[in-house]
């Protein structure tokens, strides 16, 4: 089944004359905040740098999470993806960094980057964060 085409517009192009969505789709929609960080002059990584921030975190996160210091290696990821969502939300463009729309992007970087800093402060040993009600659901849903 082919779209609904009527008269061509002023380039020559068929209409389309249904507003239902194509059965495949031919291209993308860039995401709002998706251009460019930097000026066109400026060299690629310049362009890109607010992903470029946001990985080196993740990365040293990682490397410290390697190297035995896993609480802090820890806290350092998900404060990379806190950091993420603060650029999302403060700057117009941000490169790479912009996924989805501004505010999906945020929230998932948000809650992700929440999520990883209370478990991180809640792991054993000597957890720096201690929520009573998690102890009693685990012992009631155990046993």
């Amino acid at each position: 089944m082919r779209d609904a085409v009527s008269a061509p517009d002023a380039q020559g192009r068929p209409r389309r004359t249904t507003r239902r969505f194509p059965l495949f789709t031919r291209d993308t929609a860039r995401p709002e905040g998706g251009g460019r960080a930097a000026s066109v002059d400026a060299p690629a990584p310049a362009r890109q740098w607010p992903i470029l921030a946001v990985l080196s975190l993740v990365g040293l996160g990682l490397l410290l999470t390697a190297l035995d210091v896993f609480r802090f290696g820890t806290l350092l990821i998900g404060a990379a993806l806190l950091t993420g969502a603060v650029l999302r939300w403060l700057l117009p463009g941000v490169g790479m960094l912009a996924v989805r729309s501004r505010f999906t992007d945020i929230v998932t970087y948000g809650v992700l980057g929440l999520v990883i800093v209370l478990l991180a402060m809640m792991a054993q040993p000597d957890p720096w964060l201690e929520i009573p009600f998690l102890k009693d659901t685990l012992h009631f849903t155990v046993s």
